[in-house]
């Protein structure tokens, strides 16, 4: 077995009223894809930004490539030889794919000590061939698919001569074709002799590419294995201190009156000829791969974007709302596939995301008059959801993405919605976190509430 690339001893991250890592142990070794796995706020995404220079610890070591570092910066880890590629691509949408791969680390042109675009390009060419990709290096990034963004970051990371890759949630937007892409280049990279940290909650993916496993819970590390030595319900009951019983929670069908009837719903260039009717207690689900138009056929219904044909009856009535205003005062609610774009308002409180929707109720004459009634409200809709943080008080943006998704159901749930869309509600969350979506939305199905999903 190879020396460790990566070995994290004792480490402890303390933020104002939260011990976000407690003493968590990580070993990583060259030519290896090794899986950290935990629910969300497990303190992943907080090692993540250790590891890359972003935080500095509290207390603990760091050894890697052989000696102890302590990186003050992203610059420092970078430079030491780790790179990491986040669930959505930090990419520069109009620079082009060798603007991108260079940024930061310009070649010169060592007679005139000029950018040299030819040399850059052309390395471009050869990096991009060594990962069979048929991509131009000349192409604005905007225009590439997000699974191609993906590729063009790890490509970054090669000019880089990383030691250490960490992927995190890398395949959440990619459809199964271009999951097998990242997979062909995953296992390129590990017979270079690359470390791959991969963190996802998906388990079919870290079985088929993981060599090794680390679980996290709470902060705190809970032990470590062979991927090909342990199981599914094995790894559920480390990350989660139980099993999980029922993923998908029994749902009594029922059938009430209709509440919305689609009708040969346009949008140019998004989606045609789209007809369906919706009841009272019903999940309907809307399936469809990357780009089909199922965001799009929300947004429409929701009143964010416009229809270009067809009709809509809501109660029975004629529906075309002219904007979300309205269709939240009909009693519709969306919960957005991009919770942290579309959904949160990151650097306001969870007090001032979950009392966002029914600011009318509680001010007077436009300001919020109603302080008590406010805080009694965002803590019966935050408690029903169990949602986790160090209180009520705090940023949108300090909470792990299983707990942001729950603070945006807890912001619709007091709307008390007639009509509730959830777009892709389990995506980026952990196991855990999905059985209790899962069981929300039955709960919201019993209720009477239709559901489209």
């Amino acid at each position: 077995m190879p020396n460790a690339l990566l070995e994290v001893h004792n480490l402890t991250k303390i933020f104002p009223g939260i011990r976000a890592l407690d003493d968590v142990h990580l070993t990583l070794r060259s030519g290896e894809v090794h899986a950290l796995i935990g629910e969300n706020g497990a303190g992943k995404s907080t090692l993540v930004k250790v590891l890359t220079g972003v935080y500095i610890p509290t207390s603990g070591t760091l050894t890697f490539d052989g000696k102890e570092v302590a990186f003050r910066n992203a610059i420092d880890a970078q430079a030491a030889g780790i790179v990491a590629i986040h669930q959505e691509a930090s990419m520069f949408p109009e620079l082009t794919v060798t603007e991108n791969i260079f940024m930061g680390h310009h070649l010169r042109n060592p007679r005139t000590k000029k950018l040299d675009w030819k040399a850059m390009t052309e390395q471009t060419r050869q990096l991009l061939g060594r990962m069979q990709l048929d991509i131009d290096p000349d192409t604005l990034v905007k225009n590439l698919s997000v699974a191609k963004r993906h590729m063009v970051e790890i490509t970054k990371a090669l000019s880089l001569d990383a030691k250490l890759v960490i992927m995190d949630e890398p395949t959440s937007a990619l459809t199964g074709r271009e999951v097998e892409d990242l997979f062909r280049i995953v296992r390129s990279l590990k017979e270079q002799g690359k470390a791959i940290l991969f963190i996802s909650h998906k388990f079919d993916e870290i079985f088929s590419i993981c060599d090794y496993y680390t679980v996290f819970r709470d902060g705190q590390y809970i032990g470590e294995g062979k991927v090909s030595q342990s199981n599914e319900d094995a790894i559920i009951n480390m990350m989660i201190g139980r099993s999980i019983d029922q993923l998908y929670p029994e749902h009594q069908k029922q059938k009430g009156k209709e509440v919305l009837r689609v009708e040969k719903l346009c949008q140019l260039g998004a989606f045609k000829d789209i007809s369906f009717t919706l009841h009272e207690g019903e999940v309907l689900g809307l399936f469809g791969l990357v780009g089909a138009g199922r965001s799009e056929v929300v947004r429409t219904i929701f009143g964010i974007d416009k229809s270009s044909g067809g009709s809509m009856h809501l109660l029975g009535e004629p529906f075309k709302p002219k904007g979300a205003k309205e269709s939240m005062r009909r009693g519709i609610a969306l919960v957005p596939e991009d919770r942290q774009k579309q959904g949160l308002v990151l650097k306001m409180s969870l007090t001032n995301n979950i009392s966002l929707p029914v600011l009318r109720q509680l001010s007077f004459k436009g300001m919020v008059t109603r302080a008590a009634k406010e805080r009694t409200y965002v803590q019966c809709h935050g408690n029903q959801m169990e949602i986790k943080s160090a209180g009520y008080h705090v940023d949108a943006e300090t909470l792990s993405g299983g707990n942001q998704q729950k603070v945006v159901l807890a912001k619709w749930i007091g709307t008390s919605p007639k009509i509730l869309i959830l777009d892709e509600p389990t995506k980026g969350i952990d196991v855990a976190t999905k059985a209790a979506v899962h069981q929300f939305v039955c709960d919201m199905a019993q209720k009477g509430v239709a559901v489209i999903l």
